[in-house]
């Protein structure tokens, strides 16, 4: 802390965003806290980017990165689920529902 004061600040400061993965099912813990589909996504617009070589302009480039997207996102909500949200809303309801029984058990003793 005394010899880099701003990063522990920073560190502090966001501890809890950090963390906030930690209670979600290990399942989705793997997919979420790793920047793998980022990075994927910087690759794919990189392959794509150096078969055009010279864009002519800013809007090409906002194009191709728009049309590059849609199709991601054709792909990962037609073929594949990066995320079952139909899992998540189940364990989300098992969540809630042990959050209210421990809240009627605290009530009553």
């Amino acid at each position: 802390a005394e010899k880099a004061p701003k990063a522990v600040q920073v560190l502090e400061d966001g501890f809890d965003d950090v963390t906030a993965v930690l209670v979600l099912p290990e399942r989705y813990r793997r997919r979420l806290r790793t920047t793998n589909g980022i990075e994927r996504l910087n690759e794919e617009i990189r392959r794509r980017e150096r078969v055009i070589r010279i864009s002519p302009n800013r809007e090409s480039v906002i194009r191709l990165v728009r049309a590059l997207l849609m199709e991601i996102d054709e792909e990962w909500t037609t073929v594949r689920k990066y995320l079952n949200m139909d899992e998540y809303e189940a364990w989300k309801k098992a969540q809630q529902a042990w959050r209210e029984s421990a809240q009627a058990c605290a009530a009553t003793a």
